[in-house]
């Protein structure tokens, strides 16, 4: 369901409105968006492979916080590493696709890629869209560990205008 002010927050939290269509599928306990899904096509027809956006600054910060620290290497070689872990992800990435092709009513054009774009299930090019994923409810353990030891949301409902 997307409330009246769902617009305005996204592209207050985004710093711009995002491209085509999208609806919120997660939320924070202030009531602001902080994972939207996007059809994975643009109204020009020209296909879009990225489903779920994390659009919470706090989080948005916090990963690429993460990134920069070589999140994103850590998380590669753990699951080049751990075989349990890695079929784990396989299957959350398997999940991603049957979500991006449900929500285009069954056209995919981006059938080829999963999460983040990647061909290979446990590439880890963007942090950002494994915890959009875990915070969607797919059981992407790279968005989950990601998300593991801190707050998952600000203190201060800073995206609803209201800050307390």
């Amino acid at each position: 369901m997307m409330l009246p002010s769902d617009d305005r927050i996204v592209e207050r939290q985004l710093g711009r409105a995002p491209r085509g269509r999208w609806r919120v599928v997660a939320r924070c306990s202030f009531g602001a968006p902080v994972v939207i899904a996007t059809h994975p096509l643009l109204p020009t027809g020209e296909p879009f492979p990225t489903l779920l956006w994390l659009t919470c600054p706090y989080l948005l910060e916090r990963v690429s916080d993460l990134e920069s620290a070589g999140g994103t290497t850590h998380w590669a070689e753990r699951l080049a590493s751990d075989p349990a872990l890695a079929e784990r992800m396989r299957a959350a990435d398997e999940a991603y696709r049957i979500a991006r092709r449900a929500e285009g009513g069954g056209d995919d054009p981006c059938s080829g890629v999963g999460i983040a774009g990647q061909r290979d299930p446990l590439g880890t090019k963007c942090l950002h869209a494994h915890v959009a994923a875990y915070l969607s409810g797919l059981d992407d353990p790279v968005g989950e560990g990601a998300l593991a030891g801190s707050p998952r949301e600000c203190d201060d409902a800073r995206c609803t205008g209201e800050v307390r």
